[in-house]
């Protein structure tokens, strides 16, 4: 747990002075305490061994305002898949705002439904389904638990691996209380909070804003400092055993490339068929 307990340290550091520092004098600080930690491995693999990328690599971003959600980023072969939800009335349904909640686009009818038919039908790989409530966290997980019935016999648990993992990101418990939901149920950091070893088992995916930790855009090549802070993250969340995506990244082939040469696990998009070319290309 010592690289757990260091990683929560440094990412604490980080959103102290992001609060009460501008984010050029941050940046500025931040390189420099980070260059010698994270320019020994800034060369990618400098063993020369890089790390294979598949379109299970992929990660559809808000999936359901796609013109065919789920079905898009399934064929591809994406590795995850996002859904925002809203209780409303009991239901649970499927939006980015409430402005946007349209009462046909239930979580069960978007996503739940196809893939369970998908892995009755033997089309099945793994899969992590993210789901990320919106608001009012215990009674949508409630609802989730039942809504989540039929795939049951397909849900990945700790230390058991199935078809499909479970993972609640956005407004969730906090980590003492993952043990009081059930074990098919896993969840999202965001580093905000400390783990035990046994809530750190709990945790499949570590998700944070790329924005807060570099101001490259990915219009040009990045320079030689610039994604120190993002490298340095990568390499303190894999040595906790976990992986990582960043959100409100840039969303274009030059950030997909430098996300892969510094080996984030899953590279989020709203453009499913171009990641998904992009990756396919990368795997031959």
């Amino acid at each position: 747990m010592q690289a757990l307990a260091c990683m929560y340290h440094h990412w604490k550091i980080f959103l102290f002075r992001l609060r009460f520092g501008s984010p050029e004098t941050l940046m500025k600080r931040l390189s420099c305490i980070l260059f010698l930690f994270a320019s020994i491995f800034w060369t990618v693999n400098a063993t020369g061994q890089e790390k294979s990328y598949t379109t299970a690599n992929g990660h559809a971003h808000n999936d359901y305002l796609n013109p065919r959600p789920f079905y898009l980023a399934y064929e591809s072969g994406f590795g995850s898949i996002e859904a925002d939800i809203f209780n409303v009335g009991g239901k649970l349904l499927v939006a980015h705002t409430r402005d946007e909640i349209k009462q046909e686009n239930t979580l069960t009818r978007l996503y739940i439904a196809p893939l369970l038919k998908e892995l009755e039908d033997g089309n099945s790989y793994q899969v992590i389904l993210l789901i990320d409530i919106k608001q009012d966290h215990r009674n949508c997980l409630r609802l989730l638990i039942s809504e989540l019935e039929p795939l049951q016999p397909y849900l990945a648990k700790p230390g058991e691996r199935q078809p499909v993992t479970v993972v609640i990101s956005g407004e969730r418990p906090l980590p003492e209380e993952y043990k009081n939901y059930p074990d098919f149920i896993f969840f999202d950091s965001d580093l905000q909070q400390p783990h035990s070893a046994v809530e750190w088992q709990r945790v499949a995916l570590v998700s944070l804003p790329f924005n807060k930790l570099s101001n490259w855009k990915g219009d040009r090549e990045p320079a030689t400092d610039e994604l120190l802070p993002v490298k340095s993250i990568i390499d303190s969340v894999h040595r906790a055993g976990k992986p990582i995506r960043f959100w409100a990244a840039p969303d274009n082939l030059l950030s997909w490339k430098w996300q892969k040469k510094l080996s984030a696990d899953l590279i989020g998009t709203d453009r499913i068929r171009e990641l998904g070319e992009f990756l396919k290309n990368e795997s031959n």
